[in-house]
């Protein structure tokens, strides 16, 4: 069993921040520094266990307080960080807008809409990447289209335009039925995980390279040799899920439907396809299935982690063992840098690395 005896510390967040909504982690630093996004929209680097902190930012992203919750999932604002902690975005998960903000001039690069289409029912679309040296940011831009744009200048480095047809009533080559979720950059920054959904509805995750998008094929995110799909669950989206490696990647619930889903994880190898699942389609080839797991997923590329109501799990996501639980302990967020697992609630920062 992994040692998960080491104590859960706690840690108040700074009276300057006031109420703070969200962390992201910034991941290429020695120290486990974090970004911090305020209820009044302030962002702040905060060096959570040094107590270091300072603005940095600041956002005026709409609130769209007008919007009606859908399926339990109410409007919140989310923060996002790149990697070297230069550029932050703050986005309206289940809603429209959002913006990206240069932390060294404070100035906004790119605004950001994705247009609306269902909206409501899945997270803002957004990861920040790494090409060619450059910081790059892959964001919605319509319901079934998701673009990559220079995070420093906001030029779209994936311009492109369906193909017109003679017949008005056939369906342009390159369109793409599926409504774009969560966004997961793979370990080694070469690929994307996607959590999205396909019309009638149907959650499937699907996996495709970032280089081939950007500097070689622009349809690749639509219909690209590298786009794999992960696996087919009806009526389910918007779960956990996360990489364990650059290859594998953990999907929570057990099941083809989300009537009768179960809680677990599924363990799949994205480099290889198969013909199996949901209406025997082509899908990643799926190593492992067990119980156990459920609620927010994190890996530090070894176990898989899993959060549930009042405790974090540790699992072999070779064997699917249970490997140690840290009792009264479930984490909102996860620092893959610092390997530090935290919890935000109250004014409180709950700490366990």
């Amino acid at each position: 069993m992994i040692d998960s005896n080491e104590a859960v510390c706690e840690i108040s967040v700074p009276p300057r921040f006031g109420v703070v909504t969200d962390l992201a982690p910034v991941r290429d630093r020695d120290h486990p520094v974090w970004l911090a996004l305020s209820e009044d929209g302030t962002i702040s680097r905060w060096d959570v266990a040094a107590g270091h902190h300072e603005i940095v930012g600041a956002t005026t992203v709409s609130a769209e307080s007008d919007r009606e919750p859908w399926n339990g999932r109410r409007l919140r604002r989310r923060l996002h960080a790149s990697h070297d902690g230069m550029f932050a975005a703050v986005v309206n998960d289940y809603g429209r807008f959002g913006e990206v903000v240069d932390l060294r001039t404070g100035e906004v690069t790119l605004a950001l809409d994705n247009q609306g289409g269902h909206e409501e029912t899945v997270p803002f679309s957004l990861e920040f990447a790494q090409s060619r040296g450059r910081c790059v940011v892959v964001h919605r831009t319509a319901w079934n289209r998701l673009d990559v744009s220079d995070a420093q200048t906001g030029v779209l480095l994936t311009d492109r335009l369906l193909p017109a047809h003679a017949n008005a009533d056939a369906v342009p080559e390159h369109h793409l039925d599926y409504f774009h979720g969560s966004l997961y950059v793979s370990p080694d920054g070469k690929r994307i995980l996607d959590d999205g959904w396909m019309w009638h509805p149907v959650g499937i995750p699907a996996v495709w390279d970032l280089d081939q998008w950007i500097e070689g094929n622009v349809w690749e995110s639509e219909d690209g040799p590298s786009r794999v799909d992960v696996c087919g669950r009806e009526y389910y989206w918007d779960h956990a899920m996360t990489w364990i490696d650059s290859i594998r990647v953990a999907v929570e619930g057990l099941g083809d439907d989300d009537d009768v889903m179960r809680p677990g994880a599924r363990i799949f190898d994205t480099s290889r396809t198969s013909q199996s699942g949901l209406w025997r389609m082509p899908t990643a080839v799926e190593l492992l299935a067990f119980e156990g797991p459920t609620g927010r997923f994190f890996s530090d590329g070894t176990h898989l982690f899993s959060c549930g109501v009042t405790d974090l799990s540790i699992w072999d996501p070779a064997e699917g063992k249970l490997l140690g639980t840290v009792p009264g302990f479930s984490p909102t967020h996860y620092h893959p840098g610092a390997r530090q697992f935290l919890r935000l609630a109250d004014g409180v920062v709950r700490l366990w690395a």
